[in-house]
């Protein structure tokens, strides 16, 4: 099978793309590594969120601040972003929604990281897989970058997740592989299925991770 050239600007946003997974990490470990309650992860990670707000404004309202913005981010963005909000303030919103989330209970706090960092790291599968191997496409998605997703998350979820520290004893007893494959399939359709209103394409870094986790919750 041919392989095509992925474009470094989709590897460079998608690398930068996977250092979210520094959220769903900080959602689950961090009220234990840093002595921190579950409502101050979610204080910090609103912070987090209000701050790329004003980035996000002050640069599409000012000219000065968006030609710096371009100079330091331009290697990263996709071109429909230099008018719009980026998806890196999307996924810090996903990011609040799931610590919300996570303040319900433990076992929610487990679903939150599973499903978040499933999302994030499958997100990324599914972009690069499609450049490389996309033959099949589906609207601006290829079934091949559907199955790289599936393939991740079932892959992580079999063989990573298990071995973390803590995780399957707050998520409440064994990650089963029916569970693992029905998590990974709900992640995988809402990604190669955006969720659109009218015209209006809503940025999946924004519903998916919340969606994700209450799927791994209802089915934990």
């Amino acid at each position: 099978m041919a392989v095509n050239k992925v474009p470094s600007k989709e590897i460079n946003r998608k690398l930068l793309h996977c250092l979210a997974v520094v959220i769903p990490v900080g959602i689950f470990y961090g009220p234990s590594w840093l002595g921190l309650s579950q409502l101050s992860i979610c204080i910090i990670i609103s912070s987090l969120l209000l701050s790329s707000v004003v980035i996000e404004t002050a640069r599409l309202k000012n000219t000065f601040c968006r030609k710096w913005f371009q100079y330091l981010f331009s290697s990263m963005l996709r071109q429909e972003e230099s008018q719009q909000i980026t998806g890196a303030t999307y996924v810090l919103a996903g990011g609040l929604l799931c610590s919300l989330l996570a303040l319900i209970s433990e076992s929610a706090c487990a679903a939150a990281f599973l499903g978040f960092t499933l999302f994030v790291l499958g997100d990324a599968a599914a972009a690069l897989a499609g450049k490389a191997f996309g033959r099949v496409r589906v609207g601006r998605k290829t079934l091949e970058g559907a199955l790289g997703c599936y393939l991740l998350c079932v892959v992580l979820g079999a063989f990573l997740f298990p071995q973390l520290p803590t995780f399957l004893a707050v998520w409440g007893g064994e990650l089963s592989l029916s569970q693992i494959f029905l998590i990974a399939g709900v992640i995988t359709l809402l990604e190669f299925f955006p969720i659109q209103i009218g015209r209006l394409t809503i940025n999946d870094n924004l519903y998916v991770p919340a969606l994700a986790t209450l799927a791994a919750m209802l089915l934990r």
